[in-house]
């Protein structure tokens, strides 16, 4: 099978095992997706497929997006489109549609996502930086304080910890347990917590 599958984050609940233990699980809509092209190390160099998830009228796209998706037989369009390495080649036609029944319960998987984003943030809600004393004529409550050096090297180092964009960057969230799985609903449950807000755009990939 392919080395992952597009879905959509639904939401959180909880569901309880044998024993009675809740178990706090997020909700994936896991596909359908379709190969849209199927590339191979003869022509492209590398083996991967081009995968579509949510369907949607071909007449909504571009001429550009149209056509590549006519030349390769493809009878609607789609929201989103993502490429899948593979390690080897496989028995994949274009049209093909995979779904989640290639998941299995006690299967672990890698979920990314786009975190939410929070907007201008400073130190102390970004980076968990204390606050200087609010009482006895203090200036110094939200500020980094000082960042930068004397005389040599007189510049202020890659990588310092400052107010900037917190949130809105790609996430890996690693080896969480597939608690559940739904074909007839096309649902993943996995236990845990993914990245992104609510119905937004993950990829799931099985680890190993």
């Amino acid at each position: 099978m392919p080395g992952g599958l597009i879905g959509k984050k639904l939401g959180m609940t909880r569901i309880f095992d044998s024993d009675g233990l809740a178990i706090p699980v997020t909700v994936i809509e896991a596909g359908p997706c379709f190969v849209v092209q199927k590339k191979t190390g003869a022509k492209e160099g590398y083996e991967a497929l081009q995968l579509g998830f949510e369907r949607r009228s071909l007449g909504k796209l571009n001429k550009p997006g149209k056509g590549h998706l006519e030349k390769h037989g493809a009878k609607s369009g789609f929201k989103h489109l993502r490429e899948v390495r593979l390690k080897a080649e496989g028995a994949f036609e274009e049209g093909q549609e995979i779904t989640v029944e290639q998941f299995a319960i006690g299967d672990m998987v890698d979920v990314i996502g786009t975190s939410k984003g929070k907007g201008f943030a400073g130190t102390v809600k970004r980076h968990n930086f204390h606050r200087g004393p609010m009482s006895h004529g203090s200036m110094n409550h939200r500020a980094p304080g000082s960042i930068g050096m004397s005389a040599y090297p007189s510049r202020v180092v890659k990588g310092k910890k400052l107010p900037g964009q917190m949130g809105n960057a790609r996430v890996t969230q690693k080896n969480l347990e597939v608690v559940d799985v739904r074909p007839g609903e096309n649902l993943l449950l996995v236990r845990g917590a993914i990245p992104g807000p609510r119905r937004g755009l993950v990829f799931i990939q099985k680890v190993g």
